[in-house]
């Protein structure tokens, strides 16, 4: 079992930014999609950021009031399955529902789940998948919860289920944002 998570910041209780509801996002360290124009650029580096003990940072969630659930965000969090895999576990545990943010394709992560069954054990523990690296020529603020129109929000139990990505009908048609992603790092 891992016993740390490789953060690029302390986890953001009470964000409306980065999914439905009231949620509380962990911004792991560590991407190599180096998407051009990435709001985060400094949670790119697999050595920045800091190693947090994972059994703390579940006695924080646990600690939260009024948290619909937690986003995966940062960097990519699927650079670190292991960790990820059971925090979005101990989340389900305690009621709160799971957004992932990441610059992999659905249909890129169904292949490499073939090889690894820890990534489908993640995937089946998120509800909601943003999925597609963020493109700077696609940039828009009329799309809701993610950066570029090219990127998708999925539903990931029926995109599973379907074995095809699954928009989540109510974001792929959505033509104007009410929400705008904002980079929280200054």
């Amino acid at each position: 079992m891992v016993k740390t998570i490789r953060l690029a910041a302390e986890i953001q209780p009470d964000s409306i930014l980065d999914g439905e509801g009231i949620r509380t996002i962990i911004w792991t360290q560590g991407c190599s999609h180096n998407c051009f124009g990435c709001q985060n650029p400094q949670t790119h580096s697999f050595e920045g950021g800091f190693l947090k003990d994972i059994e703390e940072l579940k006695a924080e969630l646990k600690s939260l009031e009024y948290q619909d659930g937690i986003t995966l965000s940062g960097g990519d969090p699927l650079f670190q399955i292991d960790a990820c895999l059971e925090i979005s576990k101990y989340a389900k545990s305690i009621g709160l529902n799971v957004w992932c943010y990441t610059g992999f394709l659905f249909e890129d992560l169904l292949e490499m789940s073939k090889k690894n069954k820890k990534l489908l054990q993640l995937l089946e523990t998120i509800d909601v998948l943003v999925d597609g690296p963020f493109l700077l020529e696609q940039k828009s603020y009329d799309v809701v919860f993610r950066g570029s129109k090219n990127q998708r929000i999925l539903d990931v139990k029926k995109s599973l289920s379907l074995k095809k990505a699954y928009e989540i009908p109510k974001y792929s048609s959505q033509k104007e944002s009410f929400v705008k992603r904002e980079c929280i790092f200054v």
